[in-house]
């Protein structure tokens, strides 16, 4: 394992800009912390490249992901050098240079998935994820215009759901729709249900919209059915997008198990 102490060198160089990009679809990115390591290594096995504090190496944790990845592929840094590609203040003294999967899409869609349409905040297409993956969802569509999901504040609001979920950015929404084998789900408020009376699709995608301007105008056309959350008006408008997704979500969900024979 190669020991860099000098912020001038290539390597750091490369690692700090790297740690400073959006994610781009295809490019490479740094997970930050033991947890997303872990995570790669048990569903993508070894990184490109693994980078670790010097002064961390003998901790347990750290020790175990050092081991796993092959020597040569391994780089240990100053405490000082390591700190300033860490996403947090309080890094966990390692990280993964890896590169993302980009997924094909498929010939048709006839499971329960979610379309992100144009959710911008990095926060909310986190938080999102992380609620599909908890809600047992398992693929994800982001339309173009939507936060890239390998970049770093994704993946830190994500905590690790980018490995249970099939992710496909870059989508054309509207051009997706004949694929689907399911029924569309929007949420609405004009012509809308409120979500609570009758039964919602076992399976669907739902499409939740931009922070803003909602479900763009032609994939609420195109919804087979359209739903509202009842909540105080006057209190509050809207509802944050990761919210009104976590109630859909697990009210189809709710429903579902409580269908299911004993």
């Amino acid at each position: 394992m190669k020991h860099i102490s000098s912020r001038d060198n290539p390597a750091v160089k490369a690692l700090a800009k790297l740690a400073g990009t959006a994610g781009k679809r295809g490019a490479p990115v740094l997970l930050d912390g033991v947890h997303l390591c872990q995570a790669w290594l048990q569903h993508h096995g070894a990184p490109d490249q693994a980078i670790f504090d010097v002064e961390r190496l003998s901790q347990p944790d750290i020790a175990a992901l050092a081991a796993a990845v092959p020597d040569r592929d391994c780089l240990a840094l100053d405490a000082r050098l390591m700190q300033s590609l860490a996403a947090v203040e309080s890094g966990q003294g390692v990280a993964f240079q890896v590169t993302p999967p980009v997924l094909d899409l498929p010939d048709a869609v006839d499971e329960n998935c979610v379309l992100f349409d144009r959710i911008q905040d990095p926060g909310n297409v986190g938080t999102l994820l992380r609620t599909c993956a908890a809600a047992g969802v398992k693929r994800v569509f982001l339309a173009t215009g939507t936060a890239a999901a390998w970049s770093p504040k994704v993946l830190r609001s994500g905590q690790g759901a980018h490995f249970a979920l099939a992710i496909h950015e870059h989508v054309d929404l509207a051009a997706l729709l004949p694929r689907l084998k399911v029924p569309l789900v929007a949420t609405a408020l004009d012509g809308a249900r409120d979500l609570y009376e009758g039964l919602l699709p076992e399976r669907c995608a739902w499409v939740f919209g931009h922070e803003g301007q909602g479900v763009a105008a032609e994939l609420i056309a195109a919804a087979s059915l359209k739903v509202r959350i009842p909540h105080d008006m006057v209190a509050m408008e809207s509802l944050n997008v990761g919210a009104a997704a976590a109630i859909c979500l697990f009210e189809q969900r709710r429903q579902a198990l409580r269908d299911k024979p004993d």
